[in-house]
């Protein structure tokens, strides 16, 4: 090969590795893509596209007949899709619609699907998407900015009973009630107008330690911002109806709330929110790790961001 063109094509993958570690630095990459795959010519889901570093790992352990079809709602996600790959496909949209693109792409049984969920680094640092308490930008926390609502309209609309249930549900704070009591009857006279502010004017609430709780207030703002939940409920009904027997489920969540309802359909747990599951259906997945899987100390220091992640890996019965 010309010296030249090695040296362009060498500096173009250092390049594109820099850049997707800079949108976001993956977690467990190697024991997650280790465990999904069993056909390596099989076809394989990326629920969660992010920077691609999970979907390329994917494709490098795929035969030539191997097929790669990834998600990810975020616009901001698409500036990092694989080109020059037949087995690998990006699309644009909310994980919870799997079922209806794959039957688009005339696909209806699959091998594996892998989701990575949670924020991604690329989300968490750029200040203007407001996902963060530290950020002096708008709340926004919309991981699709084309969808309307926003952090901030939803603090400006919600009732005190839906703010008390965000609160209570996804940020499982004990005084949840307390804060959306005052905040809707100081809302119209208060000037917020960045993360930071809120943060501010919630700290007579504050318990324990301010980041913890701040991140916790946050954290149920952006799942209902986002239908975290709703959209993983979908997510985990359409794996139950398109993995093959034998075909594997890796998730990879980041608190108790998501953990949770993992947990309950590789149980066969039916009780709610898992309504879609039924007494005739209730085992449809084989745990394959006993033990939870988790970060180890080498990737915790070197990314921080790692500590809290659980990963479950399932297979289909």
């Amino acid at each position: 090969m010309n010296p030249r063109i090695l040296l362009s094509w060498l500096k173009k993958f250092l390049d594109m590795g820099k850049q997707n570690s800079e949108y976001h630095i993956p977690v467990l990459l190697n024991s997650s893509v280790e465990a999904l795959i069993t056909n390596i010519n099989g076809t394989y889901v990326d629920c969660t596209f992010g920077g691609g570093s999970h979907s390329r790992k994917i494709l490098s352990k795929l035969g030539k007949k191997g097929r790669l079809i990834a998600f990810d709602k975020d616009k901001d996600s698409l500036r990092n899709s694989i080109d020059n790959d037949d087995r690998f496909q990006l699309i644009h949209s909310d994980f919870r619609y799997l079922k209806k693109y794959l039957l688009y792409y005339n696909i209806d049984k699959i091998d594996g699907v892998l989701a990575d969920l949670g924020v991604s680094s690329h989300q968490l640092d750029e200040n203007e998407r407001g996902f963060s308490f530290q950020s002096d930008r708008s709340l926004d926390m919309r991981m699709n900015r084309n969808q309307e609502l926003s952090a901030e309209m939803l603090l400006k609309n919600y009732s005190e009973m839906e703010l008390s249930r965000v609160w209570k549900t996804y940020s499982e704070l004990t005084n949840a009630s307390k804060i959306a009591h005052q905040w809707i009857k100081e809302r119209k006279s208060v000037r917020i107008k960045t993360c930071k502010d809120f943060a501010e004017w919630v700290s007579p609430f504050v318990y324990g330690p301010r980041n913890k709780f701040l991140a916790k207030l946050f954290q149920g703002i952006r799942i209902e911002v986002n239908q975290e939940l709703s959209g993983l409920e979908e997510l985990l009904q359409q794996c139950s109806e398109l993995l093959q027997p034998g075909g594997r489920m890796v998730i990879l969540s980041y608190h108790s709330l998501e953990d949770r309802l993992v947990k309950k359909i590789i149980k066969g747990e039916s009780n709610e929110p898992l309504s879609f599951l039924n007494s005739n259906e209730s085992k449809m997945f084989r745990l394959v790790n006993r033990k939870l899987i988790e970060a180890d100390d080498e990737e915790m220091e070197n990314n921080s961001r790692s500590r809290s992640v659980k990963m479950r890996i399932a297979e289909k019965i």
